[in-house]
């Protein structure tokens, strides 16, 4: 089987936009195919030739909701999930899917839900009557073998933050 590259554009229109551009410090990165690190997996025909199917079957959806990007109409024909959005991190979740993928507030919200969402699971197995290893589970041994100084500064900074916390607090209901 012969494998052929696809060409973007003619190599004169390729020199004089590069011409054009090359005052642009990391403009043109992929003017000259040769230095394209995905040129080798760019193939004519495309490698999933004598496919039986245009688009893959539908996965049937979970009885939870699944999250999509606005961008899109629906959700993808196949997708993944174990667990839909539950709680205080699920409601983030909601939200955070509101927005565009290129809005920060969008991953900033992932984020915090997924932090959140660690808080819930800790506050869930207390609930169950399972008592965390948080020295074990969260690595810190590891990091106090390893990484020692970053550990010292992680506990630290944690230490700060509680006994800014605590003062607030403290402060605050003396008022």
């Amino acid at each position: 089987m012969e494998v052929t590259y696809v060409e973007r554009t003619d190599p004169v229109e390729r020199q004089k936009r590069h011409r054009e551009t090359s005052h642009i410090a990391g403009w043109g990165a992929d003017v000259d195919p040769e230095n394209r690190p995905a040129v080798p997996k760019e193939r004519t025909p495309p490698r999933l030739d004598g496919v039986h199917w245009h688009e893959p079957e539908r996965q049937r959806p979970p009885p939870h909701r699944i999250h999509h990007s606005t961008e899109r109409p629906g959700i993808t024909p196949v997708f993944g999930t174990s667990v839909g959005p539950t709680g205080v991190s699920g409601k983030m979740r909601d939200v955070a899917f509101k927005y565009s993928e290129n809005d920060l507030r969008h991953w900033l919200m992932l984020l915090g839900a997924d932090r959140v969402n660690v808080v819930e699971g800790l506050l869930d197995d207390l609930a169950h009557g399972h008592v965390p290893n948080l020295w074990k589970e969260m690595g810190l041994a590891t990091e106090w073998r390893f990484n020692r100084k970053g550990f010292i500064t992680k506990m630290a900074v944690m230490t700060a933050v509680a006994a800014g916390a605590v003062y607030l607090l403290k402060r605050r209901r003396t008022r």
